[in-house]
């Protein structure tokens, strides 16, 4: 009784860790694209910047996981953070310096850092509780903190105080307060953990068909999600003239909404029939994002964009939990690093995309991450079916 009571006591501290690493991430990456804009890098810069930063990501991640042991992980999740507090900090003095090469190297380290925090977490917590609703837990935690920390800056962004002027460069010191808070919390977290190295075995996910299908599927579901929504801040601002201050408000209502749906589907919308689950996740983005590009209509376009991030936080648990609960313990830790690396080559590929149509406008935006939506609800669709055939053997 009293290791399942440290457990829960656990869990608790490493989503409140999460938490602050949200607001934190949630409020600097709101304005990234904006302050790298300000330090005179046009949007075909930062999309490959951004891109770039993502591939090198991935690269790294695939080489980590064939060393980091569980009983690691902790300590490999507060280097990050503090590593990333100190090059935030570096950002912080460098702005408007003009030095762009320190700044894109500053920038492409935040980015690999917040990546290896984000796929460590889950890692970690399995080491305490494993299922699928402590997956979707995990998720909405990170959703919700991330839309506080839009929300901070929405509300000080703009405005000044004590004759200071809230800009991008002093959202981004605030974004380190929180950085270091979380650091902090999991330094004095002590989670005790196998010492074994996660067993690195390409032959068990190529034996397994639904997980092999299920990386395509997800490699493709975040090229499609990174055209259609990666640049958002940058296209809210430059094509759908909304102010700095009006795009992250409406981003934040917009995220704020999205959370309470996340959880609320969690509890009482998540229906048996996972076919009806996809549509309602993939199926009517897709129709919006075609409409919105057949139509070319701003409204229908805003209303898109908007249904895409309103339903971001739901049915998680159907459409990633269920498979990545599937690995055995043994490998959890691989698999999650391999579907990060899957997943980051997917979002560098979407920005790139993304950089490569925006001059276009927001019809061919959508337009072209709707071609890519059409094979994900297919290949989710197969999932669907191969588990249920699983089901009666």
């Amino acid at each position: 009784m009293k290791s399942q009571k440290n457990g829960i006591k656990d869990e608790t501290k490493i989503l409140i860790m999460l938490a602050f690493f949200s607001i934190s991430m949630g409020l600097w990456n709101n304005f990234r694209q904006l302050w790298l804009e300000s330090n005179n890098m046009n949007v075909s810069q930062i999309s490959n910047l951004l891109s770039i930063g993502t591939f090198i990501s991935a690269i790294l991640i695939f080489i980590s996981a064939k060393s980091l042991k569980l009983n690691k992980i902790k300590g490999f999740i507060t280097g990050c953070l503090l590593i990333n507090s100190i090059n935030m900090f570096l950002l912080f003095l460098i702005n408007g310096t003009g030095n762009l090469n320190l700044i894109n190297i500053c920038i492409i380290l935040n980015i690999v850092l917040e990546k290896f925090v984000i796929i460590s977490i889950y890692p970690l917590i399995t080491t305490i509780q494993k299922n699928e609703t402590i997956y979707s837990k995990r998720k909405l935690v990170e959703y919700l903190f991330r839309d506080v920390g839009i929300l901070i800056g929405g509300i000080f962004i703009g405005k000044t105080i004590f004759n200071l002027n809230i800009d991008y460069n002093i959202c981004l010191s605030i974004s380190l307060t929180f950085m270091l808070i979380a650091t902090v919390i999991i330094a004095n977290i002590k989670i005790k953990c196998s010492n074994k190295k996660s067993e690195i075995s390409f032959k068990y996910i190529l034996k397994d068909k639904i997980l092999l299908i299920y990386l395509i599927y997800y490699f493709i579901g975040q090229i499609a999600m990174n055209i259609g929504l990666g640049l958002k801040m940058l296209m809210l601002t430059n094509q759908l003239n909304f102010t700095p201050s009006r795009a992250t408000n409406y981003l934040l209502i917009i995220g704020l909404i999205a959370d309470v749906i996340g959880i609320l589907v969690l509890k009482y919308f998540t229906f048996k029939n996972d076919y009806l689950n996809i549509f309602i996740k993939f199926g009517i983005r897709l129709i919006l994002y075609l409409i919105a590009f057949l139509s070319n209509n701003i409204i229908i376009a805003i209303l898109a964009i908007s249904w895409s991030i309103l339903i971001s936080t739901s049915y998680e648990n159907k459409t990633d939990g269920i498979y990545i609960n599937r690995v055995d313990t043994k490998h959890q830790l691989f698999f999650s690093d391999m579907r990060f690396v899957v997943g980051i080559f997917g979002e560098s590929l979407g920005l790139l995309f993304a950089g490569f149509v925006f001059q276009y406008g927001v019809r061919y935006i959508l337009g072209l991450s709707s071609l890519l939506i059409i094979p994900q609800i297919l290949l989710a669709y197969k999932l669907i079916n191969m588990r249920n055939k699983e089901k009666l053997k």
